[in-house]
């Protein structure tokens, strides 16, 4: 099973300003991060950021947040808590019209947007906010992929463990340039030579 781009949406956890110093290849992970919500803009893939309790570990890096559509700050570690599965699905409108319009049964919802059921999500700390995330949106029957080279924690160790919980749990274990190229297809697409420069 690939990745399809029209059915995906990016969640990017908690890269933020007093956290990166001390995370694991923390320069590494928030290069890739930044690179995935690039391509993420580039092709139309919806961008979502958490940041956990941002009056003490400050904000999502800059870089980042200006490629997110919303950002939620957060007190619980799963954003689900806090509300991110109703961004990630929001809810259909009720169907308009009036006395004369066709019966309720056979009316369509208006201006429902299109589902997009799969998360690719990275974040840190992988251990923590990252897990108890997608452990909930695993729950809340989500497609679940994990871009590992795009995650870390303080410790390897840490992260490790993590990346084999949520293996156990269903969730697909990708790297950055999986997504990328899986999101892209070919080397026909429109877009592949501008992204092939931001993976370069």
């Amino acid at each position: 099973m690939l990745l399809d781009v029209t059915q995906s949406q990016l969640v990017l956890v908690d890269y933020q300003a007093r956290l990166m110093p001390v995370i694991f290849e923390g320069t590494v992970v928030l290069a890739n991060a930044v690179r995935l919500a690039q391509v993420a803009r580039l092709l139309t893939v919806p961008t979502w950021g958490t940041e956990q309790n941002p009056s003490k570990l400050g904000e999502n890096l800059h870089e980042l947040k200006a490629l997110c559509a919303q950002t939620l700050s957060k007190m619980h570690f799963s954003a689900v808590e806090e509300g991110l599965a109703e961004w990630l699905r929001p809810p259909t409108k009720a169907p308009q019209g009036n006395a004369r319009s066709l019966p309720k049964h056979l009316q369509k919802p208006m201006n429902q947007a299109a589902e997009r059921n799969t998360v690719v999500i990275a974040g840190c700390e992988t251990h923590i906010c990252l897990l108890q995330t997608a452990l909930d949106l695993l729950e809340d029957e989500f497609e679940v992929w994990v871009v590992t080279d795009a995650c870390s924690s303080r410790s390897e160790r840490n992260r490790d463990a993590a990346f084999d919980r949520l293996a156990g749990a269903g969730a697909e274990l990708v790297t950055t340039e999986m997504v990328i190229f899986e999101w892209l297809r070919t080397a026909e697409h429109p877009d592949f030579k501008a992204v092939q420069d931001l993976v370069k």
